[in-house]
């Protein structure tokens, strides 16, 4: 091979190399980010569980029962710790990571580029913002007070006093809730995270009919083969109770035919747009 030949080579391998020297910069910036928001979440992580189990404590609450749950395991405390930490440091550390995403991203982009794709991106936060509120003051109050009702007899713990008293009052055979501390925050942080990533749907498909991947007339025409993928992911993001995935399911479509409109809208915008440049071909 020639002097002139490696030449060109290492020339046109340094734009790679650069590439990957930012991407590297900006994955250890986000890995730092999400490691001391986590630190940060461990430090506290014991108001985060109180905050997470008061949709159980109101539920229980309301049926006149103490709020308790059980270690299953010696070592669970810790891992529950844990999982809150990790949990609470991603939920933290995201805008950081969004961020790093756009820094890398952006320099690529041209400036009309940049000004359509950066709406994007701070809308999603926001809409996982919103899909996790939703979530937690909304389905979770809900999906617990019909799991509660299949309890009955002594609505009591084994080993309250009350508990033996009042079964010498029923004939019915007990069924009172002992919830494990682990399984009822996997239940909780799997149904925040269900919604807070279905809400991403819209922001999603606005995004691809900004870039004109789809439009609202696919959208509109491919209903069918959307109600079984959504019906999938419902499937595949909750507990298996066909309550929480028709719940997941409703929200999800609901939010499928927002974005119907909104790409819809996009559109419009669009067409206007190139009328205005006598850009548009009535043809198309």
């Amino acid at each position: 091979m020639s002097s002139q030949n490696v030449d060109e080579l290492d020339d046109s391998s340094a734009p790679l190399i650069e590439h990957l020297k930012e991407l590297r910069s900006r994955l250890i910036w986000s890995a730092l980010a999400f490691v001391v928001a986590m630190v940060l979440c461990y430090l506290v992580w014991n108001p985060i569980y109180n905050f997470l189990t008061k949709p159980i404590c109101a539920a229980l609450e309301d049926r006149g029962q103490e709020c308790g749950l059980i270690l299953l395991k010696l070592q669970e405390g810790f891992t529950v710790a844990l999982r809150i930490s990790f949990f609470g440091g991603f939920i933290l550390a995201f805008p950081i990571i969004a961020y790093q995403l756009w820094r890398f991203v952006a320099p690529g982009l041209y400036r009309s580029e940049k000004r359509a794709f950066l709406p994007f991106l701070i809308a999603s936060p926001v809409m996982f913002a919103i899909g996790a509120a939703f979530a937690y003051y909304v389905i979770l109050p809900m999906v617990f007070s019909f799991f509660l009702g299949f309890q009955q007899g002594p609505l009591a713990l084994p080993d309250d006093p009350a508990a033996l008293e009042a079964s010498t009052n029923t004939e019915l055979a007990g069924i009172v809730f002992q919830g494990s501390v682990s399984e009822y925050l996997n239940l909780t942080t799997r149904f925040i995270l269900a919604f807070g990533l279905s809400f991403q749907l819209p922001v999603a498909l606005a995004l691809m009919g900004r870039a004109g991947l789809v439009s609202a007339q696919t959208l509109a025409s491919t209903r069918r083969y959307a109600v079984v993928v959504i019906l999938t992911l419902a499937a595949c993001l909750t507990p298996p109770d066909v309550g929480s995935q028709l719940v997941l399911f409703s929200v999800v479509y609901g939010l499928y035919e927002i974005s119907i409109q909104v790409v819809r809208q996009i559109e419009k915008s669009r067409e206007k747009e190139l009328r205005a440049q006598g850009l548009w071909d009535e043809d198309a």
